[in-house]
């Protein structure tokens, strides 16, 4: 947590509650109309007890997870999306009373223009009640390794109406909220999934034996031995075609480590390329 700047909020804040009294016998006093200041007061003590209390809980749920001050996850942006959420409806509720508008009787008489509203950003609420949703959930954490409507990657951040993935080639992708919520989606992390599978297709003329092809994939990631379970290699044949079979190197690693997976893999699909051409040769 950063004490200094909750130290400045907790001193504006006792600092207003302090003085509400002495500023609304003033106003009452007043010859001239400064009921907004009373309004304005009454906004920045909600927007400062909410920014504390926040703080209180990410600093509470940090120490109970250990979690570093520069990291965070889908708890922490969860707690701030909710706080966002409650600020915006207090700055429009500011903006009313400022204008001497009668809240209440504003929703009840535009209460078919808000329905008609709602019906419009229908899609855009249900994104932003999606991000809520998984923000507090144990489905996704900021920093799990998923495949989410085909695209494979690490989760950077949850957004109010997007997940941010950085996928295998280093491309940001932004996927809506709705899009997550909705499709089938694997959570590498959370499986602990340590088999890894390299798919690849052969043309049937430039394969001798599967056996020498499986010893050659072997041969190719005997550098990395130390990582991969023993006898845990095995080369299934998918499909037969009619020129070409389809193939799924298989293999167990000890731990999840997605860059060693990355490695290995584009070390296996290498040894496939250079195996085809050893035999065009």
């Amino acid at each position: 947590m950063n004490w200094t700047a909750f130290i400045v909020k907790s001193i504006l804040l006792a600092g207003l509650v302090f003085s509400k009294p002495y500023l609304t016998e003033w106003v009452s006093d007043s010859k001239h109309n400064w009921e907004f200041l009373l309004v304005m007061d009454s906004f920045f003590v909600f927007a400062l007890s909410s920014s504390l209390v926040v703080n209180i809980l990410s600093w509470g749920y940090r120490r109970r997870n250990k979690i570093d001050i520069n990291r965070t996850d889908n708890v922490l942006a969860g707690l701030e999306n909710v706080y966002y959420l409650i600020l915006a409806g207090a700055v429009v509720l500011t903006l009313l009373g400022i204008f001497g508008i009668d809240y209440k009787t504003l929703f009840t008489s535009l209460s078919i223009v808000a329905a008609a509203i709602a019906i419009i950003s229908k899609d855009y609420i249900s994104e932003v009640i999606s991000g809520v949703i998984m923000s507090f959930s144990n489905d996704f954490s900021i920093g799990d390794y998923v495949n989410i409507a085909g695209h494979k990657g690490r989760i950077l951040d949850l957004h109010f109406t997007r997940v941010e993935l950085l996928n295998e080639d280093d491309d940001i992708i932004f996927i809506p909220n709705n899009k997550v919520f909705s499709s089938e989606t694997i959570n590498y992390t959370k499986r602990q999934l340590r088999k890894v599978s390299v798919e690849f297709e052969v043309d049937q003329k430039y394969i001798k034996t599967v056996e020498s092809l499986e010893e050659d994939l072997i041969q190719s990631v005997s550098d990395y031995a130390d990582n991969i379970v023993e006898r845990s290699y095995n080369l299934k044949i998918v499909e037969i075609k009619k020129d070409s079979i389809s193939f799924k190197f298989q293999y167990v690693l000890f731990q999840v480590d997605r860059e060693l997976e990355k490695e290995i893999r584009k070390k296996t699909v290498r040894k496939v390329v250079n195996f085809i051409n050893a035999q065009v040769d």
